[in-house]
């Protein structure tokens, strides 16, 4: 390039953005490395140390050959991000705070930076695409199946993603790690990190416990006999298997769809009433959600999509399962081919063209047939 682009790319510590600010390099852009603060509260702390992270993320920049910078985004964090995420975790909802991070702190806070660096874009190591056309700018799925994170990316906007490159999205991982490896990157076979943050590997009710207090109340079965007592609804997901202290209890009688030997799963929160209800058999027809509500949308277009027929993810990690559209004034409607497990208030509703991301919502409504 006779004019080298300055991209600024976001340094995490792991080796998907270590390889993306070595492609980025060798494309012949200017690089410069900035590692997020996101979280401080207890920092030093065994589960949680992004101190850690940054001496790997200052080593990998070493090698590479680029400046990096340490920006301290843990005001709009907290602010954006976690003040949300326990707001709804007290509603009884189940936030996903990785899409909310994206939106306010990456490709917003991140951003807003990496400009007033003159930088013209900016660069994660996310396994998604951007292509352009028409003057549009559409979000892809990544081209490794089980990495792609176009999930948590559907927030994204025009202004947004014609700014972003995503230099892993077209590799595999293998080929990541390969890559890594052949450079002599000192992460090569860091292990990926997994969960939240402000959580790190730590247990979740235990981080929860210190935010929300907890509400004792009743464990009901289908037929409303109550069979243990729960620790507070907060502390709770549709769709959870373990931590509910019941495994021993059986069904009483021929409960349909299950038998007395299947494991429980929590299949409703009734915040009104403070009252945890389970159901036996991971099928049982109550945790199956023929459609759902989602509200708070965002569409990668600008404007929602005029196809009828499209596909939804209601959890990362899920196949792409066939649906319809109906819009309105306030939120969508999906009504999908196959019912789907655990439909769960505040995760996200992604909705896909094929490998076209196209945005979504956040849920609200939960499984059709819990009781009322």
């Amino acid at each position: 390039m006779a004019n080298k682009q300055r991209v600024v790319v976001g340094l995490s510590g792991g080796v998907d953005s270590a390889v993306s600010a070595h492609l980025l390099k060798e494309q012949g852009y200017e690089v410069i490395g900035i590692f997020m603060k996101n979280w401080e509260d207890d920092d030093n702390g065994e589960y949680c140390s992004s101190n850690i992270d940054f001496v790997d993320a200052a080593a990998v920049a070493d090698v590479i050959g680029i400046e990096i910078e340490h920006v301290n985004f843990a005001a709009e964090y907290k602010d954006r991000v976690f003040a949300e995420f326990l707001r709804e975790y007290q509603a009884g909802r189940t936030p996903n705070p990785d899409i909310l991070c994206n939106a306010e702190i990456k490709f917003k806070a991140f951003l807003d930076h990496a400009m007033r660096l003159g930088a013209e874009k900016i660069a994660t190591g996310h396994y998604a695409r951007v292509r352009e056309r028409n003057g549009a700018f559409e979000l892809l799925k990544g081209l490794d199946p089980l990495k792609d994170q176009s999930y948590f990316l559907h927030r994204l906007n025009q202004a947004q993603l014609s700014k972003t490159l995503f230099p892993v999205g077209e590799l595999p991982k293998t080929e990541v790690r390969r890559i890594a490896a052949e450079i002599g990157l000192p992460n090569a076979k860091k292990k990926d990190s997994t969960g939240i943050c402000f959580i790190g590997e730590r247990p979740f009710r235990d981080f929860l416990n210190r935010y929300i207090a907890k509400e004792p109340g009743p464990i009901k079965d289908p037929t409303g006999r109550t069979i243990g007592q729960h620790v507070g609804l907060s502390f709770y997901t549709l769709g959870q298997r373990q931590g509910l202290g019941i495994g021993g209890v059986k069904a009483k009688g021929a409960q349909k769809g299950g038998n007395e030997h299947e494991p429980w799963f929590v299949a409703r929160k009734d915040m009104d009433k403070n009252t945890l209800w389970v159901v036996q058999g991971h099928d049982h027809p109550w945790l199956l959600s023929p459609s759902l509500r989602a509200e708070d949308l965002s569409w990668v277009a600008g404007e929602a999509p005029s196809a009828v027929q499209i596909a939804a993810k209601t959890r990362y990690r899920q196949a792409d399962a066939p649906c319809t559209l109906q819009t309105d004034a306030t939120g969508i409607t999906l009504r999908f081919a196959e019912p789907q497990w655990a439909v769960t208030p505040g995760q996200s509703a992604v909705l896909y063209d094929g490998e076209v991301c196209l945005g979504g919502g956040v849920i609200t409504t939960e499984a059709a047939n819990a009781p009322a």
